[in-house]
């Protein structure tokens, strides 16, 4: 490899040759300040806070785009710098509103912080005739608050290079320059799929989740209400970092505690309806194989690539499983099954979902999601929302023991806690299609199918299951599944299984959870170190295969007959819409 000599603030450093001046600030332990910088997909400069000085240049450099040169010699910290950043904070500042107290990203927001770093005691220094935005809360999920934009870009970024969708962009120009739909309509008027990764990288509070948490306060209030909670699997792998914990930390014990102390009726684990999803879902794969169905089916666990799939993709309609996400498939047990067996009436239960995904707030709102004439789910908050609600609460997190979830609900196995992780319903779907269509155990190393995880956008892999050679695909982030898609349609690729999600790295890089600056965004690998935490689980937990649940079990012999039954189709499967470009 090439590399290339260099001082930074005095201090000799060797790069490799194609790299920045701030990648290579960061080697050398230097941090350099951005706004707008992400890694891969916004290099663009346009924030200027990363300026730097190199000798002989003629004016102040662009850390995140200039590249290294052999013999450079950059300051990234002299005096004429810091008063240029100190300028282009106070500049940003004059056009934002400044209503920190009230602000959803107030303590954690990168421009609150630069400003705190550099100094700034004088917000209004330029202060002007500013442009007036109405906040767009048109979508299910969402709302945008173009009066706390810094035009950074990284949100159009994110929607049209991680998730090739594109439906933002930088409307009109000069002063008069925001972020916005084309022809400034309502986002809910495009074909957003309501992912949250623009949500996940802005630096303010522009972008941010609806706030359901009031709404469940009230209904755990309510003494007419019997309240109970599922928690995704991703939420454990992530909830820490809202309370300093490093990434990685399963907080699972301590959430658990804290859903209790909430006051929620019942605590329950959405890996017991994982498991359900499994049972179903492989079923139906069964049965396309065996009996010449629509091949490759994909998976529906995902509704942010389920309303992909629906709004750019339709002639895959008919590929996708009829399940039920998981989220859904709780809610309609709970008001069904667990309803009748605790003689509580469907419209009594408030069902709430703690979930790492901000589609989760446009699924609960889709038709055909109410198996006992009531909706399936009352309320979708993010991991983020319940970490506000713990601290509303007055609980100290780090301080709470480690608790069990309640029980029958609370059951789950290790095949249902890597559902967070890319790979991971592939996974848990081929321990149990493989011991039903082989009539074979697995134990051991045997359950764990590596070649479908990991982090990569798209993995594929081939495994004999029997006489038949099953050909399975992953991708996760639309932008790899529209690439895997349009192999697909023009005969490039074939295959017999395919799990999507929407999100790069699935649930556990989920637009619900907890924001990190792109400091830590641009050199952790955070979706890794969540993954990790659903892999260890599964390994240590005693019952690793979907079909071994034995509340599952005693689901299927007392109340929905067997997997696929028509009882459970009625209760369990779904149907899709063709969306086309627009709403």
């Amino acid at each position: 490899m090439e590399t290339v000599n260099l001082k930074i603030n005095g201090m000799p450093i060797t790069v490799p040759k194609n790299s920045t001046i701030l990648e290579a600030a960061r080697q050398a332990g230097i941090n350099i300040p951005t706004l707008c910088y992400l890694k891969g997909i916004n290099e663009i400069g346009a924030c200027r806070m990363c300026l730097v000085e190199v000798k002989g240049a003629r004016s102040f450099a662009a850390a995140c785009v200039q590249p290294v040169g052999e013999g450079m010699e950059v300051t990234t910290n002299s005096p004429a710098i810091i008063k240029s950043r100190r300028n282009t904070l106070e500049l940003v500042l004059s056009t934002h509103d400044k209503k920190c107290l009230s602000c959803s990203r107030s303590g954690n927001c990168e421009l609150q912080a630069l400003c705190k770093e550099y100094g700034i005691e004088d917000e209004n220094k330029f202060a002007g005739e500013n442009e007036h935005y109405d906040i767009d809360t048109s979508a299910a999920h969402m709302y945008r608050d173009n009066n706390k934009c810094i035009l950074c870009r990284r949100c159009i970024a994110a929607c049209a290079k991680t998730q090739s969708i594109g439906v933002i962009g930088a409307n009109e120009r000069g002063f008069k320059t925001h972020i916005g739909c084309a022809f400034d309509a309502d986002l809910a008027e495009t074909s957003c799929v309501s992912c949250g990764q623009c949500i996940v990288v802005c630096p303010t509070g522009a972008l941010a989740e609806k706030d359901e948490t009031q709404k469940v306060f009230d209904a755990i209030a309510d003494p007419t209400k019997h309240v109970v909670v599922q928690t995704a699997p991703a939420v454990r792998a992530a909830l820490g970092e809202e309370f300093g914990l490093p990434i990685g930390t399963n907080a699972k014990g301590k959430m658990v505690a804290a859903l209790r102390r909430l006051g929620f009726d019942k605590v329950f684990d959405t890996n017991f309806s994982a498991d359900l999803t499994i049972m179903e879902e492989a079923t139906e794969f069964i049965d396309r194989v065996q009996n010449g169905g629509k091949l490759p089916l994909i998976t529906s666990c995902s509704p942010g690539w389920i309303k992909f799939c629906e709004h750019y993709y339709e002639d895959f309609i008919d590929n996708l499983s009829s399940c039920k996400s998981p989220q859904q498939m709780f809610g309609a047990i709970v008001k069904t099954y667990y309803a009748e067996k605790n003689n509580i009436d469907p419209k009594d239960i408030f069902v709430v979902s703690v979930m790492p995904c901000t589609a989760k707030k446009f699924e609960e709102g889709r038709e055909d999601q109410s198996a006992a004439g009531v909706p399936d789910i009352d309320a979708v908050i993010t991991t983020r929302e319940l970490a506000k609600m713990i601290r509303k609460a007055g609980l100290m997190f780090n301080q709470l023991p480690e608790e069990e979830y309640d029980m029958p609900l609370g059951m789950g196995t290790g095949a249902a806690v890597i559902f967070g992780a890319t790979g991971g319903v592939m996974e848990a779907a081929l321990r149990t299609a493989v011991e039903t269509l082989t009539d074979t155990k697995l134990e051991g190393k045997a359950l764990d199918f590596t070649d479908v995880r990991g982090t990569a956008g798209i993995k594929e892999a081939t495994y004999k299951v029997g006489d038949l050679d099953v050909k399975v695909a992953i991708a996760s982030g639309l932008a790899n599944a529209r690439q895997l898609l349009d192999d697909i349609r023009a005969g490039k690729a074939d295959y017999h299984f395919v799990e999507i999600m929407g999100c790069p790295g699935g649930c556990v890089n989920g637009g619900g959870q907890p924001i990190q600056p792109a400091s830590v965004l641009n050199n952790t690998d955070i979706r890794g170190l969540r993954a990790s935490v659903l892999y260890n689980e599964d390994k240590d937990l005693p019952l690793r295969k979907s079909h071994e649940n034995p509340i599952v079990k005693e689901l299927y012999d007392t109340y929905l007959n067997k997997p696929g039954s028509h009882k459970a189709h009625e209760i369990l499967h779904t149907k899709y819409v063709k969306r086309g470009l627009y709403k």
